[in-house]
């Protein structure tokens, strides 16, 4: 069969195409659907794809290299200083803690000799970046407790790769079996193993300050340009050269993208970059977590099925209790503790780096090596899995019970309106419906906002809005009005789609950040939907008349006529915006109509009655008349 680049493609897609869709339509996460999509058209089953597995890697690697230059461009400075009590505490417990406990296991009980036994824990140790973030990202857990204590470990194993991989070439001089011949070659092959450390360190810092001090100021030589593909381009040529002088040095390419995306993280040009690069993310991990399923190596899991079993179980035990731990080292509530362990417990993509980067040094036996991946790859299928069993059998349980002895969780009254999601913009609503004796029966899904927020007098209910049964307890059936306040637009969709569907009497007010969450709601056919940007830009806008001299009661009417047109040709918008041409042109009709319209009722019924509440505005024409 012709494995040609067009039909490798073709086969990668075609899967992602056929499998995700049917891992989201039977409630599993994306990262399942892609991994089984691997799985199948992988070597060991349909043979579609590759020869046990080696060039899918190569696939898997250039997602890994560039998802590494995502993570590095995202790595805020700032917010990292902020965490940083989170992210040295916690992640050098977790990678230093997990470490010790898989190395003293590999020496004891399997006997292996202590170079082979900490390359495999440290390894081991890192988590994989790709599943957790993305994870997060489908969940809506990044602003969690859970969430951020989860960023601070991942973002602490991210750094640590670097000295890490910096170590292992020191291990080969302490194994005298291995023939200097048969190592991995590179420009610094010949030279001591401390000298080669000392190389990779000086590469390491070479980078960050030739990207600090020579590529950033190349950019506001492409800026001057005004051509938006020369930043792609340019961002590509940092990637591509970094990674390969990372290679040179006998390093991983991935390990280069990470430190590109790092120097970039300070430059003004970092949200740019983003927006090129970031449409291209989710189809480089698809393509990753497929090489991954498809690199599962079966054959070494049917000839000793106990071993692989038995050490990726007990991989995944260790982790979590030490996960679970920290956890309450760091007095996590037990819902988000269960959640961050079983989130992190996995394997992940660096271990990949690190075994590949140890076997071209002959450090560990192949046979071994090659079961430790499967090992890792295993482990990453079992996450989403994971997460579901905490989900479905230890959260309803365990986390209702704890919080049914504090009266948390059980929803005790009903009231005519429900909002779900606390917030900043949540709870300015609940305030304002509070403030008019106006009751309501409030959901959050932060355990750690719902206690601060009952600590200063607000009675909320903590609880996924996206759970049918939280919705019946909360009174769904009987209230009147279902404000959905949500901060994430897609779980915010969510639960209306889960309202229209279940609860069809139930009026539906919901937020919506922009146009094109707007449009998404339009077509679940809500009515009430509030703007942010909207209502926001608006009220500027009238202060901005103001100030101008326009009179306040007209401006202000301006203001409301130019919402009421607005929200009127966002509903016919909707329904061109997946053919651009009619989109475009309906949108510079609108805009036209809208001002035109404007105008005229600046001239229309207009009577003094129109400002005779404009205090300054009768101020002035008084002192005029007086002059």
């Amino acid at each position: 069969m012709d494995n040609g680049f067009f039909v490798q493609a073709i086969i990668y897609l075609s899967a992602a195409v056929v499998f995700v869709p049917i891992a989201k339509k039977i409630g599993l996460s994306s990262i399942l659907g892609y991994l089984f999509a691997g799985i199948i058209i992988g070597p060991f089953v349909l043979g579609l794809i590759g020869q046990r597995g080696e060039d899918i890697m190569h696939f898997a690697e250039f997602g890994v290299v560039m998802m590494l230059f995502l993570i590095g461009l995202e790595l805020d400075p700032h917010k990292f200083w902020k965490m940083r009590k989170f992210i040295l505490g916690m992640g050098s417990l977790q990678v230093i803690g997990t470490s010790i406990l898989l190395f003293l296991l590999g020496v004891i009980l399997y006997d292996w000799s202590w170079q082979v036994a900490l390359i495999i824990a440290m390894a081991l140790a890192l988590s994989s970046t790709a599943i957790v973030l993305q994870t997060l990202k489908e969940k809506s857990l990044s602003q969690t407790s859970m969430g951020r204590a989860s960023f601070a470990v991942l973002l602490f194993q991210d750094i640590a790769v670097i000295p890490i991989l910096a170590v292992i070439p020191l291990l080969v001089s302490a194994n005298a079996s291995i023939p200097l011949e048969d190592l991995n070659q590179s420009i610094i092959s010949d030279f001591a193993a401390w000298i080669q450390t000392l190389i990779v360190i000086g590469a390491i810092l070479a980078v960050y300050f030739a990207g600090r001090y020579i590529f950033v100021p190349l950019l506001h030589v492409v800026a001057k340009t005004r051509l938006q593909e020369l930043f792609t381009a340019s961002a590509l040529l940092l990637v591509v050269a970094v990674s390969y002088l990372m290679q040179l040095v006998g390093l991983s390419p991935a390990l280069g993208a990470f430190m590109a995306g790092v120097v970039l993280a300070n430059s003004e040009f970092r949200h740019e970059l983003e927006g090129d690069i970031a449409p291209f993310k989710g189809l480089l991990l698809g393509l990753f977590f497929i090489g991954v399923g498809a690199s599962i190596n079966f054959q070494l899991i049917i000839d000793d099925p106990i071993f692989i079993l038995v050490f990726g179980l007990t991989l995944i035990t260790i982790k979590f209790l030490v996960l679970f731990g920290i956890g309450i080292l760091y007095k996590k509530q037990s819902d988000q503790n269960f959640l961050f362990s079983f989130g992190l417990s996995q394997a992940g993509e660096f271990g990949f780096v690190i075994m590949s980067f140890s076997m071209q040094l002959n450090i560990i036996p192949n046979m071994l090596a090659n079961q430790i991946l499967a090992i890792i790859a295993l482990s990453m299928l079992s996450t989403p899995f994971l997460l579901l069993i905490n989900e479905k059998w230890i959260d309803p349980y365990f986390g209702v019970k704890e919080k049914a002895d504090k009266k948390a969780d059980t929803i005790e009254e009903q009231h005519e309106v429900i909002i779900a999601g606390f917030g900043h913009f949540g709870s300015t609503i609940g305030r304002l419906l509070r403030a008019n004796g106006v009751k309501a029966t409030i959901l959050d899904h932060d355990s750690e906002r719902v206690d601060l927020l009952r600590k200063m007098g607000f009675k909320v209910y903590y609880g996924d809005a996206t759970r049918l049964e939280l919705l019946k307890a909360a009174g769904a059936e009987d209230a009147k009005l279902f404000i959905a306040a949500i901060d994430n637009p897609s779980v915010n969709l969510n639960v209306v789609e889960i309202i229209r569907k279940n609860f069809p009497n139930l009026k539906i007010l919901t937020r919506a950040r922009n146009r094109i969450d707007a449009y998404e709601l339009i077509d679940h056919g809500v009515e009430n939907i509030y703007r942010e940007t909207l209502y926001t830009a608006v009220h500027l806008g009238v202060d901005a008349l103001t100030q101008l001299g326009h009179r306040k009661y007209s401006a202000t009417r301006q203001g409301q006529r130019f919402i009421k047109y607005d929200e009127a040709s966002i509903r016919e918008l909707a329904a061109k915006r997946h053919d651009k041409m009619a989109y475009l042109v309906t949108a510079q009709e609108q805009i036209e109509l809208q001002e035109q319209i404007l105008k005229n009722d600046l001239y229309t019924n207009f009577e003094a009655k129109d400002h005779a509440w404009d205090s300054a505005f009768l101020k002035r024409e008084i002192n005029n008349d007086d002059k």
